[in-house]
């Protein structure tokens, strides 16, 4: 019974990848139980922690932004300097990802929004500014957001691809 339970959050968790914003009417059809189950999974998959958040992904240039950037730098590892990269990065609305990482000598990636380059310029003299010398070794790549991609950002992928 337990494991028809977890394949049933699965299978839910996989429709909310596609489509979150469908009733739990429609999700109940399409897995073939009642609403109330529906109901009920989704509140047990948010407590569990398996979705933090329901949200959309927007069209960036729509809403006024042309530029991505991911970026790439080394900084200094302790907890001073770790406490200072939260407060700098949390206090900067348009980094929308930020983690520590490992590769091509770097140890932390920050993904931000920008509505044009003088924007992005004025965000990374700031930040390394903010940063003082715990920031070294930044290297940036710069999306076009006005450009058609050649692959849309969206989560509806890992649910196609758990499906195989």
């Amino acid at each position: 019974m337990k494991k028809r339970t977890e394949k049933r959050m699965m299978s839910l968790l996989l429709e909310f990848l596609k489509d979150s914003k469908r009733s739990d009417r429609e999700l109940a059809k399409v897995l073939g139980v009642s609403q109330p189950t529906i109901t009920r999974m989704r509140q047990r998959l948010v407590k569990e922690g398996l979705i933090k958040e329901f949200t959309v992904i927007p069209d960036f240039a729509k809403m006024g932004y042309e530029i991505m950037a991911i970026s790439c730098f080394k900084s200094k590892v302790n907890e001073e300097s770790v406490e200072k990269a939260i407060k700098v990065t949390m206090g900067k609305p348009n980094i929308i990802f930020a983690s520590s990482g490992y590769g091509m000598g770097k140890n932390g990636v920050i993904i931000s929004l920008h509505k044009n380059y003088t924007d992005f310029s004025k965000f990374l003299r700031d930040l390394r500014l903010e940063s003082g010398d715990d920031l070294r070794n930044y290297d940036t790549m710069l999306i076009s957001l006005k450009e058609k991609a050649v692959k849309p950002l969206s989560l509806k992928y890992l649910a196609e691809l758990e499906e195989t």
